[in-house]
């Protein structure tokens, strides 16, 4: 049975001979950004489409055209599978999704650039790289202390692709690895593990504390004012997740009266961040604009996980990344 498969026009482009190489039973359809799908060369509207695998890829660029992608998928008479390049599905689109029957398919592609972001964070911060900069001007001969990740432990909240990543990373510095997640099991690189109802008693614990979940429900606000008075003093936290995992004045209130060394923030709940927010010109919070993901390896990554799974999809075999419609 031939497989159609929908993509947008500036994915067909990049990819389009890569797909054809795979010599696979599919028919490959494209839309634009005028919502519309182009087929035989004619535009053709949606409701008028049946679609077996629509892969959103990155490529698809800014967010308005990002949303009109959604609306153009949405609209669609039947889609059995979007296969996205998001690692998170808080966008209300994917609950739309899901309540139509649509098999949706995440993205771990960006966990080894969101690994290696956090590992130079903490690095940074551990490290008096600009203070032995500065003696370098002024030459200045002087040892330098620093501390070690070996002997720390590390508290990852959300032990998915990017935890998981995380996590082994740590664990080759000698790093204690405490996760919480789903299935609160040990072994591999896991040392210690809970659930989510479980973290108060980690948080006494953890050095570092990565915020690598999925916004949910069970997760908004997470990191509040009670989380905040359980954390180490002198704690390092680090948010990947999303914004609306942290209450902001609660993490302010706390970096205020010296709790936590440092926030590494990557995320937030206004995106971009407002010029006028707080968190920009605090001393101890260090700042990027939604910029882990940025690694130069991850475009590759987002590519060979959609080839993989069109070829299991068109094969009837088991797809890689299928999230449970409860998580959604």
């Amino acid at each position: 049975m031939t497989v159609t498969v929908a993509m947008h026009e500036r994915s067909l482009a990049d990819i389009g001979d890569r797909l054809k190489a795979l010599a696979l039973d599919v028919d490959v359809v494209s839309f634009g950004d005028d919502g519309n799908y182009r087929i035989g060369g004619a535009a053709v509207a949606p409701a008028d489409v049946d679609v077996d695998y629509v892969w959103l890829s990155q490529r698809i660029g800014s967010p308005a055209a990002r949303d009109q992608a959604f609306d153009t998928v949405l609209a669609t008479r039947s889609v059995d599978v979007v296969q996205t390049f998001n690692a998170g599905l808080d966008h209300p689109f994917y609950r739309q999704a899901a309540d139509r029957g649509i098999r949706i398919c995440n993205s771990s592609a960006q966990s080894v650039a969101i690994a290696e972001y956090t590992m130079a964070q903490v690095l940074a911060l551990f490290h008096p790289v600009d203070k032995q900069r500065r003696m370098q001007s002024e030459k200045e001969w002087a040892v330098t202390p620093f501390r070690e990740i070996s002997r720390t432990k590390w508290l990852i909240v959300g032990y998915g692709a990017i935890g998981g990543a995380t996590g082994r990373r740590a664990k080759a510095f000698g790093a204690e690895i405490m996760a919480i997640r789903r299935n609160p099991t040990t072994g591999g690189e896991v040392d210690r593990a809970g659930r989510l109802e479980d973290l108060p008693g980690f948080l006494p614990e953890a050095d570092v504390i990565l915020l690598s979940c999925p916004l949910t429900d069970a997760t908004r606000d997470l990191a509040d004012a009670a989380f905040f008075a359980a954390a180490k003093p002198g704690a390092i936290l680090v948010n990947v997740g999303r914004g609306g995992l942290i209450d902001d004045a609660a993490l302010i209130a706390a970096l205020d009266a010296d709790k936590l060394e440092c926030a590494v923030l990557d995320v937030f709940r206004t995106e971009p961040l407002p010029t006028d927010d707080p968190l920009w010109s605090h001393p101890k919070v260090r700042l990027t604009s939604h910029t882990s993901f940025a690694g130069s390896g991850v475009q590759h990554r987002w590519d060979q996980l959609f080839l993989d799974n069109i070829a299991r999809y068109a094969k009837g075999e088991p797809l890689d990344r299928l999230v449970d419609p409860a998580d959604i």
